[in-house]
């Protein structure tokens, strides 16, 4: 959705616009909120008396031309009026792309703020704003997510990470940045000692960590996702990215492809995972004789590209066929129990502890 507070005509940067309400003196539950920062979603979590509650939005915008005012105030949808067009975002601007026959644009591209986008810091501003709400307590703790330098793309998150820094706090949080792959260890792993190796198998991007009783021993991310599997899948078939989008949208069952569209997307998703894999091996060889293992630990699979039909059965049938010469004893195989808030969730639990720390 968009912002339904924004008044017309307002410019989206301003420090009026981000400037948050007065924070709840006596919160009920322990402050803090995790803001998970995806190429498809934004996700915040936070606790209340009846348990966590998480909050989406999807991470895509539309711009379209003044006169379609008219149309947006018929039909309810809330819009941001510009000096020469109108803002929606989130969810409604993906109902109305479909309506005026145009792709809504993305602020992040490959887990990362896009520089092909001139409207993303204002976009992101909005959106964020929206999925955090209010603090509820002066300077509540708000552990943001980053992604790990990817591995096979010269890209850095520094300038990524100080934007988000910036819009966090003008929304009243203090903010701190938390690895997305980690995040996941925190939410899924709390039996084993907050000890696994995680996969977030994102839109943008594939994050993995692995950690041992809190500690992070390996973090790194590969520029391939659930868009790149769409890309690939794609040209290897004369076909476009968006169809090849909408089929799994629409639900693909991996084990079971019907015709020549879905079975290329099974192929690059059993690359992704292979490619995955064994980048976890060659990178843990090369720390071995640093960071020792005394047991065995899981792995976790999460993001949004994990939630296609037969995902962990094509996981685990990728993995099984490593399972011998993988460098780490693996006690478990499991998926996160809500795959699209895991890492939200995570970076909640981090962010009740620095609220309790100071």
């Amino acid at each position: 959705m968009s912002d339904p507070k924004a008044p017309e005509g307002e410019n989206l940067l301003t420090d009026e616009d981000l400037s948050p309400e007065p924070p709840v003196e006596k919160p009920e539950t322990p402050p803090g909120i995790g803001l998970d920062i995806g190429t498809m979603n934004l996700v915040s979590a936070r606790r209340s008396k009846k348990g966590v509650v998480t909050k989406r939005m999807r991470d895509v915008f539309l711009d379209l031309p003044p006169n379609a005012k008219r149309m947006l105030r018929l039909s309810s949808t809330s819009f941001t009026e510009r000096e020469d067009d109108v803002l929606i975002l989130g969810d409604a601007a993906m109902e109305t792309a479909n309506v005026f026959g145009k792709e809504p644009r993305r602020p992040l591209s490959n887990g990362l703020i896009s520089p092909q986008e001139t409207d993303s810091l204002e976009v992101l501003a909005l959106l964020v704003k929206e999925v955090l709400g209010k603090p509820r307590v002066k300077d509540e703790p708000c552990m943001f997510s980053i992604p790990a330098p990817p591995l096979d793309q010269d890209r850095d998150t520094v300038y990524h990470q100080r934007v988000f820094e910036g819009i966090v706090r003008k929304c009243g949080f203090a903010p701190e940045a938390g690895n997305e792959a980690m995040a996941i260890i925190f939410s899924e792993c709390a039996k084993e000692g907050f000890s696994g190796i995680a996969f977030s198998f994102g839109s943008g991007m594939t994050n993995v960590a692995l950690a041992i009783n809190t500690i992070s021993g390996l973090t790194f991310s590969v520029a391939r996702g659930g868009d790149w599997i769409d890309q690939r899948a794609a040209a290897s078939i004369g076909s476009t990215q968006a169809r090849m989008c909408a089929l799994k949208e629409r639900g693909v069952d991996l084990t079971a492809p019907k015709n020549r569209d879905e079975q290329a997307i099974v192929f690059y998703y059993e690359e992704l995972i292979t490619y995955a894999l064994d980048q976890v091996a060659e990178r843990f060889k090369q720390i071995a004789g640093q960071f020792a293992l005394t047991k065995e630990i899981p792995i976790v699979v999460s993001g949004g590209t994990s939630l296609a039909g037969g995902f962990m059965d094509l996981f685990n049938r990728v993995f099984e066929e490593r399972r011998k010469k993988f460098p780490i004893d693996v006690s478990e195989v499991k998926q996160a129990g809500e795959p699209l808030n895991a890492v939200a969730t995570g970076l909640l639990v981090q962010a009740i502890q620095i609220g309790q720390e100071e």
